[in-house]
């Protein structure tokens, strides 16, 4: 089974082609920012994986996803093998070809981060993720949305409390 999930920030606005052949296809090529789960010394590790996606994917990515803005793919892994011209030695590229493609963020959130439309401004998280924690403490009975859309997670639910 080849499958692959991300979930991470774009580095740059998606860079898309579109074939030659009788009816072309849109291939769109963008890289995605994923965040390691185990941090080395307290700096944020990230890893960045190219990614493409064809057709009607490729086209809604090219009009939708901007540079900065969290998104979530699924697809497969593809390693291609290029031979270099002059030295005659094999070169190995890894990309994901994304099948899916999804907003990890809500607009408003991804507006309000970058001052606008588009464009990626560095942010800091922590500070909402502490006030959003003191708030969740002071009040259980009802979650609240943190600023990027999602809500806080309510600890004292037991498994035995989920519908599924």
């Amino acid at each position: 089974m080849n499958k692959v999930i991300l979930m991470g920030r774009l580095t740059r606005d998606p860079e898309v082609r579109y074939s030659n052949s009788a009816e072309p296809v849109a291939v769109a090529r963008f890289a995605l920012a994923v965040n390691r789960r185990f941090k080395r010394d307290g700096e944020a590790d990230a890893d960045f994986i190219n990614c493409v996606a064809f057709g009607k994917t490729g086209e809604f990515v090219e009009k939708y996803f901007k540079k900065g803005q969290m998104v979530a793919v699924t697809g497969r892994l593809q390693v291609n093998k290029v031979e270099d011209a002059q030295t005659k030695q094999n070169r190995y590229f890894t990309d994901v070809i994304a099948e899916e493609a999804y907003f990890a963020e809500s607009k408003a959130s991804f507006q309000n981060r970058t001052g606008g439309v588009g464009g990626a401004a560095q942010y800091d998280y922590t500070e909402q993720a502490e006030a959003a924690a003191k708030h969740h403490s002071k009040h259980t009975e009802q979650p609240q949305a943190v600023p990027d859309g999602f809500f806080a997670a309510d600890d004292s639910l037991d498994d035995e409390d989920l519908p599924f």
